[in-house]
């Protein structure tokens, strides 16, 4: 299975001000997903870190999920579309995932 994860707020604290070098990891989450990694799942990281800024968010993001422990197999950060409400018939809500059974 091929699994997108965006970071602020789902593995992460969101922070404010695009303070993203302040933001605090949730391990119970990144323990979950580096899971699914070893049992052979494709991690991608897929964030909208400098979207709207123009900012390359590249180094700090991958510095962070190197220092989380996070074992993925993509990162992208930057061109993940900014929006308020995303529809998707395979999208599932991060709270909701990370305290259910599924996967």
């Amino acid at each position: 299975m091929i699994i997108y994860v965006d970071i602020d707020g789902t593995i992460c604290s969101q922070e404010k001000n695009t303070e993203y070098d302040k933001a605090e990891p949730y391990y119970s989450r990144i323990d979950k997903l580096n899971r699914l990694y070893d049992d052979g799942h494709t991690i991608h990281y897929w964030t909208a870190r400098g979207v709207r800024s123009g900012i390359d968010w590249s180094s700090t993001t991958k510095q962070q999920l190197t220092e989380w422990g996070c074992k993925y197999h993509e990162v992208t950060v930057g061109t993940k579309p900014h929006f308020d409400l995303y529809i998707c018939d395979k999208s599932v809500n991060a709270n909701d995932w990370f305290c259910s059974s599924m996967i």
